[in-house]
């Protein structure tokens, strides 16, 4: 299970490289005797209200594992969100009131829960797949009083090693220095990690790749307390075109939220990537085979102008919006609704639309190339539609006539 997300450039780093009694491996080896589903997390603090494309390959490596019949936690950092995390930081984070933190907390799980639902929706496989549940730390560590918590987590925690991690190290060394609030927030994680690992036998942690000293925290206090193995698994960070890591902290976050980022933004982030970084996008933020991937590609290699790996991950993106989101990206689009009978052709789509001319001026915008659908060309008006192709997973069909004139289809009775 973990070879094909590897193969994607979507798994990056594995932690520890082996257990002393369980290999990471084996927890999701089908053909191990006694095998069992796992549960693995990811923790999402609410410094913000919304979700961004910054958090979307963690959620996507949760989604691989559910897919691949493993449970997955989505885990709101309710209370961790106060203290802040320093890690990949410079400097400290503005400091949030709980009120704040709570309506933060409140947006991200609705946001979660509707990303997970989407998920379900638009990509069921037919096969069984784990749970997807969102929780919210301040359950239990809002519990925690603060003496008895250190007397009985603190003690197993040691200051060398946290004060050897890089994050803290940076901070340290920095003009601001590091709160002991923030230094205080590996280990608030590690005991998050552990409470998950009791309550829900959660050996396997997900995080982007600038939260593996948070993991290895994690995995040493576990380990002390237990003597069992867990594991941490980072993703690598989504970045600008100037290598900075997206997100609200650096100003330059594209939001999951329609009211922060519109429709058309958040395709305009796809549709604008450049030759060097479309491949490796296809490869992580889509569930598209690999050997399509690289057919895509070698497609763009010959034609490049053409930009078709940068028009098909955008395609990718459509297939998730509403109608409504749909009308707002292309607002000068015609609409239609039309009934799917058996044998529609791509002449009796474009005729129905009214988008092309009738007679034999319609039928050869078609043959000469000046027809796309969902940004495929189409060139044999004689092809009947099929599904998944032509008509999206949301029933939707965007069919251009030249450069310029967009029509958008919704199928009915499919």
């Amino acid at each position: 299970m973990l070879a094909a997300p590897r193969a994607r450039g979507l798994f990056k780093e594995f932690f520890p490289e082996s257990g002393t009694k369980t290999e990471l491996p084996e927890l999701f080896d089908r053909g191990r005797a006694g095998w069992s589903p796992q549960t693995v997390y990811c923790g999402f603090d609410p410094t913000g209200d919304s979700l961004h494309v910054g958090h979307l390959l963690t959620l996507l490596g949760l989604f691989h594992f559910q897919r691949a019949g493993h449970n997955v936690i989505a885990l709101v950092g309710g209370s961790t969100a106060r203290l802040g995390d320093p890690s990949g930081r410079t400097k400290g984070r503005e400091a949030l009131s709980a009120e704040c933190v709570q309506a933060n907390a409140r947006a991200l799980r609705q946001g979660l829960e509707t990303l997970a639902a989407n998920h379900a929706r638009l990509f069921a496989d037919g096969r069984p797949w784990g749970t997807f549940t969102v929780l919210d730390n301040a359950a239990w560590l809002q519990e925690q009083h603060l003496v008895d918590f250190l007397a009985t987590v603190g003690g197993h925690f040691r200051m060398g090693t946290l004060l050897s991690r890089l994050s803290v190290q940076s901070r340290l060394k920095s003009p601001e220095g590091m709160s002991l609030a923030e230094f205080f927030y590996q280990v608030l994680q590690a005991y998050d990690f552990y409470y998950l690992f009791q309550r829900y036998g959660c050996r396997v942690q997900l995080g982007g790749s600038d939260q593996l000293g948070n993991i290895m925290s994690g995995y040493e206090f576990i380990h002390r307390l237990t003597g069992e193995d867990v594991f941490g698994i980072t993703v690598p960070l989504i970045t600008s075109t100037a290598g900075a890591k997206l997100g609200k902290s650096a100003g330059n976050a594209v939001w999951l939220n329609r009211e922060k980022t519109s429709p058309f933004e958040l395709y305009q982030f796809f549709v604008r990537q450049q030759d060097d970084t479309v491949e490796r996008y296809l490869k992580l933020f889509t569930f598209l085979p690999l050997p399509e991937v690289d057919h895509i590609m070698q497609l763009h290699v010959r034609e490049p102008e053409k930009r078709s790996a940068q028009k098909r991950l955008a395609a990718e993106a459509l297939e998730v919006m509403s109608d409504q989101e749909l009308k707002e990206l292309f607002k000068e689009a015609s609409f239609s609704e039309l009934v799917l009978d058996p044998g529609t052709s791509v002449l009796d789509t474009c005729r129905k639309a009214n988008a092309i001319p009738d007679g034999p001026r319609g039928y050869r915008m078609i043959t000469e190339g000046g027809v796309s659908i969902n940004h495929r060309q189409v060139t044999n008006p004689e092809s009947v539609l099929v599904i998944g192709q032509h008509i999206l997973k949301n029933g939707l069909s965007l069919l251009k006539i030249g450069k310029r004139n967009f029509y958008i289809i919704k199928w009915l009775q499919l």
